[in-house]
């Protein structure tokens, strides 16, 4: 029998994925599983990419440009610049998700064997994107008792080595929901500067921000142009995750035009989906307003919830929609799967994902969890109810 490669067995699984055949089991014996491990918003993708996709009469359904739609492009300088980001169309790649355009980054700015610095916990998927290209993740380890805040930028000055070629951060961040500020970039822009280092920020959650939070772009900083790389997807912004479509951009001509090769290698992004992206640029900004003051009641419910429970703590985000919470539990690994497997209240459970699979290694994650707040409210209310009693018959539990 062949051997599959290396690179396939060193491809992680997703940690908030991998559950899915104990829910499956959960439902069919009745169970009611309220979905907190995946970052699916139940939100309704705005009225009017709903109503123009309907009213849409393609006659045939052709490539576009591998960089994407040019009048979609044109419509993101647009939008970026009410965002304070001045941005030509070229400076603007279309890709089939936040992902590939992350995979084409890691691509064109690094060898195999490079190194790239991650504070942790980070998205799980970035593990698997730096498989994919043959890239080393360096953790740089972040605490749930700073609310996750960046680490002191002394600690990402040690892990430099020779093969380090760049920083990546997520601002606001999945799976912490931490908004970095203004000064902590600042600090990390003068870290990839003094090192000739790149900077890649994944900013799909920009309109996720509360408490009065105005989020900043490494496109902003000062003197960067060169080394920072942004990726931008549409996913959760409207609402419209199947849709596929993100951007990969850089003010660096060379980064841009060596991405290119890998875009035209794959052809083009999803047409159906650029379309249905070009009309939300159309989306008003009310629908962002509703949006985020759904999602600060939904996270006031859960994360104040939570942290009535004896032996949790959660760190109340300021971005995003998503937690870390730290449980009284031996192994979360097993509690995620015992929750699934055993566990109901009142013919209900609740699907987390184990923290361990956003870390590079999985000890720091074994007592966490990772839940996000896409739920109604009527649910997360339930889901709290629900972690509390499980959390007082768990068999491991550590309190």
């Amino acid at each position: 029998m062949p051997h599959i490669s290396s690179k396939a067995v060193a491809m992680p699984a997703s940690p908030i994925r991998k559950l899915v055949p104990f829910a499956e089991a959960a439902k069919k014996k009745g169970r009611k599983v309220y979905h907190l491990n995946i970052g699916q918003p139940d939100i309704e993708t705005p009225e009017v990419v709903r109503n123009k996709m309907k009213e849409l009469d393609l006659k045939v359904v052709e490539y576009s440009n591998s960089d994407g739609i040019a009048a979609y492009r044109q419509g993101l300088t647009k939008y970026y610049a009410s965002k304070s980001i001045d941005l030509t169309p070229e400076q603007i790649m279309v890709t089939t998700g936040g992902s590939e355009a992350l995979v084409f980054a890691f691509m064109t700015c690094f060898n195999p064997g490079d190194e790239v610095i991650i504070p942790e916990p980070f998205y799980a998927n970035y593990n698997g994107f730096a498989v994919m290209a043959g890239v080393t993740v360096v953790p740089v380890m972040s605490s749930i008792d700073t609310g996750f805040a960046l680490p002191p930028i002394d600690a990402f000055e040690q892990l430099i080595t020779p093969k380090t070629k760049g920083i990546l951060i997520c601002n606001p961040g999945n799976p912490t929901g931490y908004l970095y500020s203004k000064a902590e970039l600042e600090q990390l822009r003068d870290v990839v500067k003094k090192h000739d280092l790149f900077l890649m920020a994944d900013e799909v959650y920009r309109e996720f921000a509360y408490d009065g939070a105005v989020p900043s772009s490494i496109l902003n900083l000062e003197g960067l142009d060169d080394n920072a790389i942004m990726i931008d997807s549409v996913s959760k912004r409207y609402s419209m995750c199947g849709a596929r479509i993100g951007a990969m951009i850089t003010r660096n001509k060379e980064v841009m035009a060596s991405a290119m090769k890998f875009a035209q290698a794959r052809l083009s992004p999803p047409t159906f989906g650029q379309m249905a992206s070009l009309y939300a640029l159309e989306t008003p900004q009310s629908y962002f307003d509703g949006v985020v003051d759904e999602y600060v009641e939904r996270r006031n419910i859960l994360i104040d919830g939570l942290n009535t429970i004896p032996g949790v703590i959660c760190p109340k985000p300021k971005g995003a929609f998503y937690c870390i919470a730290e449980l009284p539990i031996d192994d979360s690994d097993v509690f995620c799967q015992w929750m699934l497997e055993t566990f109901e209240y009142n013919n209900q459970t609740v699907m987390m994902a184990p923290a361990t699979g956003f870390y590079s290694k999985p000890e720091p994650g074994r007592k966490q969890v990772r839940l996000a707040y896409v739920l109604n409210k009527e649910a997360l209310n339930a889901s709290v109810e629900v972690l509390r009693e499980a959390l007082k018959v768990y068999p491991g539990k550590t309190i």
